[in-house]
Order: structure tokens, then sequence, then C-alpha cells
């Protein structure tokens, strides 16, 4: 094969660029030409420069492009004004620091540098792209690949990369020439790159040296990622060594032979240093244990693990073993990795000598036929990670520990000291800054670099602080970036999506109108439609009507918010709906999906306005069998906005005999006939410790936990919502099979019940679970009751709900019609289609919905299946880190109602150790785990695996005994971890 380059010049200004491939096969030519059109009316976007005013043309849209780079650009220390171009490897590794709003203005971005970002790095890319956006940061995208002056061919024998590099200086050395008058600053962290920079007469800076030469450059240096500042972190430093990697050839070749597997790694809560993962050719998860096994990997990292020799499995680890409790005296510049030759891996004099027995005791938990004394029911295979796919690093919240910071040291000499993170799964990071001692006590949000095979622990850097640990504000910010929840306001791009008169607008007339979409709605507004929802709530997205129809049977309509009337595909408020993917619930706030005026006003079903609505409404027997469904957009006016109290009062009272009231009487007795439906095609009826904690309404303080309290109204509404996801799940698959947005859950593998079944047989005498179907699973649960303990059988819901399988969303062509049914609902075919307000799957399917019945066409995105693949993996991402964050909330705010109200409680014992228990406290939602050590005498204790039970002598030299499902006497208080920071529900054994 041969390349020509070729460039020539069009009579309409522009130049084109060809390359000629001529191509051998078979004995026969074949020639290609790629032809590269070039511009010369791309403008340098500067405010400075008078020359590229009079050579731009107008867009697609008729807009001029803005020209936004400042005409008076921030000085470095010597005086200059400068714009800064930025290379790959800047945007990769520190784009956080060019997200801080102290520095980084008035930068050039080169569209290579854009790709190859794209290339690399998706997220990260969209992040970029986010900065552009922001006009205050001054961010531009420089198109030099289409621009005749700064556009260059790759050399022959030039590699891609070097090819990039030069097409950069080019840019870097084209603005040098343009703009006399402003100092362009190129900064790059690759030091061959540098040096040619360097050659070429371009003022180069690595990203340290561009700190030096800025005014505020000083504090910033903290935020420089370590990897590019670390001058005492070099190999050898730490005196530990992890195996190094394998090699990508390797990793490829080991998963197609199938000795080696890929999986998502799960830390255990109780044991940093033990994880799973799952791999469907394993009927049981691969265990991972010791540090040396685990390899670096964080939880939730996307790991690739070769498995261990049978002789070698185990079972899981019986020994509570916490990161903060280990080293926590280490000095960021000390390193000492000696490790217990057992399964776990704890450094050496940390734990006691009664949790060493107990950890080589485990170490011979093997097969039988390795002279180990291991339960064949318990043993799980065991593996070793040997690379990372993904990492699933992110912004990390913690606090500096106290014990590593020198309180002597008063230099201004970045210095090494550790961070505890939240999460108790991770370990802790090394940072180098210069003000540790101010940071002390505050919540701090660092990001991890890189962790080398020869560091003990991850290497990262500062990023900001929070505020004082325990403040309000610093906790619930710390909350939602520990989940990835997207918090920040809307941008302005965002709101110019909204209607113009904002909280103003108003319906339009459908009966004297030309507007062909409008005409295809059906009026409502004569209906008897009512909403009903927490107390207080503003964002209705759901009501409701009913009414007996002349034939005997009932016409029943669900009313659901029209928010695809606002929020159209492909705009920037579809976009940022989509990132985001569902609104989070926190018990003082709501961080929105979608702006508050679309949530709260313009598609809030509020009373007594005409709104909106997409409709489901259906023709019913009195048995609640359907005759027939439609589909409509429509326009409603709600009759009234009930909490579900008032709503239940109201169908309660005997003397209320309006219109109103009867529609609920009937959507009520409707409701009860489809949930027997449900629950006799085996729907399961299980359960979650929820509370509620009520505020102050004044300062806004916790006042109070309780278990919330459902009434009939509340199922009235689940039903009807589960019947309209139901009917539209059908209708949208019926119309786009390959790519209709679902939801499943799938059948739980039976060895996920196995360690609950075994406990009940144990402990509660031949109690079990059955999973031949979702029928047999709902019925044994019923039978799982105790004579003598109301609140068993509803233990049991619970300890079987984190058994099951996590639901998810779907599009229709990524799995066979039976593997779409709904576990838990008893369902063949369901999605998400009732609170398009709070998440992005309902407002696909409204949009499929509405190209299903003809009313617009669907937008490519949800006909595409690669897009729709992409689009659930987001929001299946978005919803669990939402609830994760919603959980979080309630556990801060139940630590801080406790703070001053130490009260005694019955518990339940839900997990056992031999070092410890869990306990579950049913009137506040909430369980800890109790240490041994705080419960009696350590070295007087016994676990009993097959009874799951812990026998030891309490400090006041009594014999007990607590095994799982006991019910126990606790202490309830709130105390604040020292080491972490973290306040938490503290238990005492009564």
């Amino acid at each position: 094969m041969s390349v020509v380059n070729h460039r020539k010049r069009l009579s309409s200004g522009l130049s084109v660029t060809s390359k000629v491939f001529v191509r051998s096969r078979n004995g026969g030519a074949l020639k290609i030409v790629r032809e590269h059109y070039l511009r010369n009316d791309i403008p340098c976007y500067s405010l400075a420069c008078t020359e590229c005013q009079h050579i731009i043309k107008p867009d697609a849209s008729g807009e001029l492009p803005k020209f936004i780079l400042s005409s008076t650009p921030a000085k470095t220390i010597d005086k200059k004004p400068h714009y800064v171009v930025l290379d790959t490897n800047i945007v990769l590794h520190a784009i956080d620091l060019l997200e801080n709003t102290q520095v980084f203005y008035d930068v050039i971005v080169p569209q290579t540098v854009l790709e190859e970002v794209k290339n690399r790095s998706f997220p990260i890319y969209q992040r970029l792209r986010n900065l552009v956006k922001l006009e205050d940061k001054r961010f531009i995208v420089f198109h030099n690949e289409y621009n005749e002056a700064t556009y260059i061919n790759r050399n022959k024998n030039e590699s891609i990369n070097d090819r990039n590099d030069r097409a950069i200086r080019k840019v870097v050395s084209w603005y040098k020439g343009h703009l006399p008058k402003i100092e362009i600053v190129y900064v790059c962290n690759d030091a061959d790159n540098r040096n040619k920079a360097k050659a070429d007469g371009l003022n180069v800076k690595s990203l340290l040296e561009y700190m030096e030469i800025l005014p505020n450059g000083e504090d910033l240096k903290d935020l420089i990622p370590t990897d590019f500042s670390r001058t005492d972190l070099e190999k050898g430093y730490d005196e530990t060594s992890f195996p190094e990697y394998y090699s990508n050839a390797r990793i490829m070749a080991g998963i197609k032979n199938g000795t080696l597997y890929q999986g998502i790694l799960n830390i255990s809560t109780y044991n940093y240093l033990q994880g799973e993962v799952n791999i469907p050719a394993f009927k049981k998860p691969l265990l991972i244990q010791g540090s040396k096994n685990l390899n670096r990997a964080f939880n939730s990292d996307s790991v690739i693990v070769e498995l261990l020799p049978k002789d070698k499995w185990k079972e899981p680890s019986t020994t509570i073993i916490e990161e903060t409790a280990i080293g926590s005296n280490d000095n960021a510049d000390d390193g000492d990795d000696d490790e217990v030759n057992g399964p776990t891996g704890a450094s050496r004099g940390i734990i006691s000598d009664k949790e060493r027995l107990l950890l080589a005791q485990e170490a011979m938990k093997t097969t039988r036929g390795s002279g180990g004394s291991g339960d064949e029911k318990r043993l799980q295979p065991t593996a070793k990670i040997v690379g990372i796919m993904r990492r699933s690093w992110r912004y990390y919240v913690g606090q500096i520990a106290p014990s590593s910071v020198n309180a002597e040291d008063t230099g201004n000499t970045a210095k090494s000291c550790f961070v505890i993170l939240m999460d108790k799964t991770l370990p802790k990071i090394r940072i180098r800054t210069r003000k540790a001692k101010e940071y002390l006590g505050q919540r701090i949000v660092v990001v991890v670099d890189s962790w080398p095979s020869d560091s003990k622990y991850p290497n990262g850097h500062f990023v900001r602080a929070l505020g004082d640990v325990e403040s309000a504000e610093a906790e619930t910010e710390a909350l939602l970036l520990e989940h990835d929840v997207e918090y920040r306001p809307f941008s302005k791009n965002v709101l110019d999506c909204l209607p113009k008169e904002g909280d103003n607008w108003v319906v339009p007339d459908i009966t004297n109108t030309t507007d062909k979409q409008l005409q295809k709605r059906v009026d409502l507004r004569d209906k008897l439609v009512c909403s009903i929802d927490p107390p207080n709530c503003v964002d209705i997205d759901d009501a409701l009507h009913a009414q007996k129809l002349p034939n005997g049977n009932f016409e029943v309509g669900v009313h659901i918010a029209d928010v695809t009337h606002f929020v159209k595909a492909g705009t920037a408020l579809d976009q940022e709906g989509a990132s985001r993917g569902t609104s989070t619930y926190l018990v003082d706030k709501r961080i929105d999906m979608l702006p508050m005026l679309l949530g709260t006003n313009l598609c809030s079903l509020k009373p007594f306005v005409d709104r909106f609505a997409f409709s489901v409404i259906w023709e019913v027997d009195a048995e609640a069998n359907i005759i027939n469904v439609k589909f409509m957009k429509s326009i409603i006016k709600s009759r009234q906005a009930f909490s579900y109290e008032q709503a239940q009062a109201r169908i309660d009272d005997a003397t209320q005999k309006d219109e109103l009231t009867e529609s609920m009487r009937i959507l009520l007795r409707l409701s009860k006939k489809l949930k027997q439906k449900r629950i006799d095609a085996g729907a399961l009826n299980l359960a979650s410790p929820e509370v509620k904690v009520y505020m102050d309404s004044e300062t806004s303080d916790p006042q109070e936990v309780e278990i919330k309290k459902l009434l009939e109204t509340n199922s009235l509404v689940e039903e009807f919502m589960l019947f309209a996801n139901i009917s539209v799940a059908r209708k949208i698959y019926d119309a786009y099979p390959q790519t209709a947005m679902l939801r499943r859950h799938a059948a739980p593998p039976a060895t996920n019940f196995e360690t609950l079944n075994d406990m009940l047989n144990v402990r509660k005498n031949g109690l079990s679970i059955s999973l031949e179907s979702s029928k047999a699973l709902a019925d044994s649960l019923d039978r799982c009751i105790d004579p003598t303990d109301p609140y068993f059988n509803t233990l049991i819901r619970i300890m079987s709900t984190r058994c099951m399988m996590a639901a998810e969303y779907f599009p229709s062509g990524s799995y066979g019609y039976p593997e779409f049914r709904h576990y838990g609902l008893a369902v063949d075919i369901y999605t998400h289609f009732t609170s398009p307000i709070r998440r992005y799957c309902d407002v696909v399917a409204h949009r499929q919905l509405a190209g299903a019945i003809g009313y617009e066409n669907l937008d490519l995105s949800h006909r595409d299946k690669h897009k729709m693949e992409m689009i659930v993996k987001n929001i299946n991402k978005r919803h669990r880190n939402a609830q994760f964050a919603g959980r979080a909330s309630i556990e801060y705010y139940v630590g801080q109602v406790m703070r001053n109200n130490e009260s005694e409680q019955e518990g339940y014992v839900i997990k056992s150790f031999n070092n410890g228990i869990v306990v579950l406290v049913p009137k506040f939602g909430v369980e800890a785990l109790i240490k041994l050590d705080s419960m009696g005498d350590v070295n007087s204790a016994s676990y009993d695996e097959d009874k799951y039970e812990l026998k030891f002598v309490d400090f006041e030299g009594k014999n007990r005994t607590v095994g799982v499902f006991d019910k126990v006497k606790v202490d309830v208080k709130s105390i604040k971890d020292e080491v972490s920071g973290k306040r938490k529900v503290h238990l005492v054994l009564k």
C-alpha cells in the first residue's frame, strides 16, 4: 500500500487535502482517495483580535460565533497577560484543577486534544465539554484540524502520537504569531514534547512550572496530581511490593482461553481485605482475600482475576477487620507492610493476639482433601487480581488523620499525610499538602492519582475543603460527592430551554389553535381527576380518576405529567436530565433531575389549573380485568391534591357522598383486586427498615425518628402506577421490539439464599425459604413466623430483600422475552412511565409511547440500540447512587437526632462473626456492628459457625451466648468516629 498527500485550493476559498491510497489485493490494484477539507475562516475567538472579526461567517443557524477569550487576560508574575494552550495529558490527569475557580481562565483547547481525550476517557471528555460551555471560564475549542494555517500531514514513519504532539505545537506557534501582544503559554507534562516545543521557541511549562508563574500559584500547588509533582515517593519508597499486573496481550489471551475472568469487585463491608467477584461461570462468587491478592483494586473496579488452585479455596472470613483499626498510627513517611500468614494480610502488631489466632485458624479452612477443617457448603473458589480493566476512581471525601500530621512542623513545605475516607471499604490515601494542620477537623475532597506496585497506599491530591466535620452543609455535600450525585446548579444553556414566560406560562387554548400537535390532544378537563401524594408534595407527577360506566364496567384513568412537551430530545435540557438520570431525595432537600420550574410548576399536576398530561385510560370490569386500554396526550384539570392521610380520611368518612369521594372509593376497591391478582401470581411482599426523620420547621434541625406508616391509599396509588407501567411496557415493546425502555428483575440464584436458609434451619427449627418460583418464595415467607415475636416475619422479609437481585433498566433487544420478567412484581413485562419529573427512564418511555400512538416521531437516540444501551447504563448507575445517597442522608440525620437522646431499645442480631455481631434496631431503622471487645473478654470467646452463635464472658463475669435472630436489648446512642470523623449509631449490648 502506498500513500500520496495532495493539497489544492478550491474556487470557494477553501482548500482540500487528499490522501491517495493504492491497495493491492488478489493481483488487482484499488485506488482510495480520502479528502479532508480545510477552511481559512476559522477565528481565534479572542476579543483582542480585530483581524478575525472580518473573516468569520454565520453558522448553520445564522448566528456568528462568540469571541470569548478576554482582551485583558490574567497576568503572570512578570506582568504579562497570557492565554493557555493545553496538552492532552494535562486534561486527562488534572481535570479537577482545570475546573477550579481560582485558576485556568482564557484557555485554548486544540481540536486534536479534544479528540484524544474523547478516545481515552469519555467522562473526562464530557467534563471538558462542560468547561467549554461555561462562559465565565472562557475555554474555547480551536478547530486546528480544519484550519488551513494549522493543519499538518503525518510524516513518513511518524507515529500518530508524535504527529498529534506536533499539531498541538503548531497551534501554539500560530497563536504566538497571530496575537503577539498576548503571551501564549503551552502547558504540557510530556518532557520530550516540552523539549521539542522549546526548540521551536515556544513558551512551554510543566503544570508545576505554570503554577509557579501565577500570582496565586503557590496556594494551588496542593491541587497538582502526585504523578506530576511527587519528589519523595519514588520507587521502593514504601518498602512493599504488590504483584505487577499482567500485560494487555496476556489478559486478552487469558480471557479468550478461559483462564482469566472479568468482573466487578465488591469489598466486604466488615472486612476491607476481603472481596468477591461474581462470574457467571461459577455458582458462587470468587473470593479474593488478602492485600496481595486484592492487588491495589478499589471497591467497584472492573478487575481481571485468575483462579487459584482448588487446594487454596477457602470459606469467607468470619473475622471483622476494619481499615481504620489497622495502621491508624502509620506515618505517611513510614513503610511497614509485614503481613499475617493468613487470609486477610493485616499488619503485624496492630490486631490483638486473639484476632491473630482467629486469622490463623481461618487460614486452615481449605478443602478437606488438603487436610483443612473446612465446611464444603461454605467453601468458595478463591482468586487473585491480575489486572484492572476500568478504575472506579472518583472524588472521595474524608478527613486528614491527625496521627499522620507532625504537630511541630511549622514550615511551608508540602508534606505527606493520610486521608481517611468516609467509605470504610477503601484504603486511606496519601496526599502532599502545605496546609495539613489547617485542614484538620474538616471534610476534604481528594482524588486518586496512582497506586504504584511499590507503594503500600494509593497516592492522590487535595481538591478542596467542604467545611467542618459534622456541619450539615459539609456532611450533605460530602454524601452527594461520595455517591456521585450531580448537585451543581443548572447551567444557563439548560435554563434557556425553559419557556420564556417562566412561572406565568399557561396551557394554550386547544379549541382555537393551528398547532397540529395541540390538535391531537384530548380534552379531559371534565373528568374528576385528583392526586394523592405525601404531605407537602410540590412535584406532583401523577393523578387519577374513576367513574362507573352505563354498562356496569368502570373507566379508570392514570394521568402523568407531560414532561416531554417541555424536554425535547437532544436539547441541553434533555442532555442534563439524561446525565443526572434521576432526582435524589435527601432528608432536608431534593436534588432535582430537571429544573425546579418544571417539577414544581409547569409540569406539576397542581389542582384547579389546566395541565398537559399523558393519559392511560382503561375500561375494566368489577374484577379489574382489562376490557380495553387507550393512550393519549391530554389536558386535565385536577380537582384536588390530597395527602395520603387526607384521602384515607375522606374515603373512610361515611358522610362524604360527593362524586370525587365516590371516585376514590372505586379506585380503592379496584386497587385491592389488582393487588390480590399480583399476590396470587407470586408478587413478593418484601420489607426494608424505612424510617422518616422529622425536621424542625424553623431551625431545620432533626427532631425525631419514626417508622413510616403505610395506609390503604398508599397501596391504591402504587397499584394503579404499576397497572399503567405494565400497560405502557406492552405498548412500547410492540412498537419498538429492539429498543423499548423496560425494567427487569431477575430471579435470585439459589446460592444467594444459602446462608439465610441455613440460619433459619439451624436457629428456627427447620424453617426455610423456597425458591422454585416467586409464588413459592412469597408463600414460604408467609410461613416464616415466630408465634412469640410478631416482628420476626418482617425481619425475615428485610433479610430476604438483601438476598434478591437488583432490578435494572434495559433496552428490549438486550434479552429474550422470558428474561423480561420482573420477579418481584410477578409480571412478564414492565417499565417506568409514571414519574418523568424525577426519572429519565420515564422520559424515554413517554417519547416511545408518543411514537407508538403516532403523536410524534421518535428521536433517533431512542431507536438506536447502541445509544439506548448507553442511556440505561447511566440511569442504572444514577438510580443506584441516588438510593444510597438517600439512605446515607437518613443515617446522618438519625445520628444527629440521637446525639443527646441515648435510649434502650430492642434489637435483632442479623449477622454474627467470631469477633462481633450486627444488630438491627427496628424503631430507628438502623443497624450497627458491636465488636466483641465492647461486649466482654475477648480471650474468653468462642464462635460456633454451624450455629451462628458467639459465646463470651461479659464484663460482669457472666457467660453470654448471642446468635442470629436473637432479640437483644441495646443502648442506642450516637458517637463520632475520631479516625474517619463520621458520626454513626453506636450500640451497646445490655
